[in-house]
């Protein structure tokens, strides 16, 4: 998929000294969690993310020209034991997550806006918890695998209340069963 660049970070990219981090977000039902891949606080649109460092890895980003879903690992490490019980409690699963790619100047200023990587829903999360810390793993799924999961729907009057409360067209179903209809002259 081709991407139009601002001109100020096609500069960027060709220069040997690049200065780059990802920034994440996720969306929890208690409200959104930011991370970025550097240390200390980094303000970006309003919204502040929190340095991780070392302690924080993503898995490799594919974007693949065929129709097929690839997600992306995310791994938070060194997590205070407290905080894992949040983790623990917290709904996630379908929730939205967001990959930026950002690029700074020599002033460690962020160049125009960071590119959007990956999208996708929060699926699998996997806590080990150790002595004092933790880690947190979190599977984010691309929008495509919701093409694989089973569609659960039916030709009731009910199963289309669902979608179609007034809808009427499915009530006589039930009586077609072992109905014998004559085509044609008999």
């Amino acid at each position: 998929m081709t991407r139009t660049l601002h001109a100020d970070t096609t500069a960027e990219l060709a220069t040997e000294d690049l200065r780059d981090a990802l920034l994440i977000d996720l969306a929890f039902a208690d409200g959104t969690v930011r991370f970025w891949s550097g240390i200390g606080d980094l303000v970006w649109s309003g919204d502040t993310f929190t340095g991780t460092g070392s302690l924080g890895e993503v898995s490799k980003i594919e974007e693949t020209a065929d129709l097929r879903a690839v997600g992306v690992q995310l791994k938070l490490s060194g997590i205070p034991a407290s905080l894992l019980a949040i983790a623990l409690g917290e709904h996630y699963q379908g929730r939205l997550g967001n990959i930026w790619l950002a690029l700074f100047d020599a002033n460690w200023a962020i160049i125009d806006d960071p590119i959007l990587m990956f999208t996708g829903k929060m699926d699998v999360m996997v806590i080990e918890v150790g002595q004092e810390t933790g880690t947190i793993q979190v599977n984010l799924e691309h929008r495509l695998i919701d093409l694989n999961r089973a569609r659960e729907r039916r030709y009731t009057p009910e199963d289309q209340n669902v979608l179609y409360p007034n809808d009427r067209g499915l009530d006589n179903v039930a009586s077609l069963q072992d109905k014998d209809i004559v085509w044609g002259k008999s």
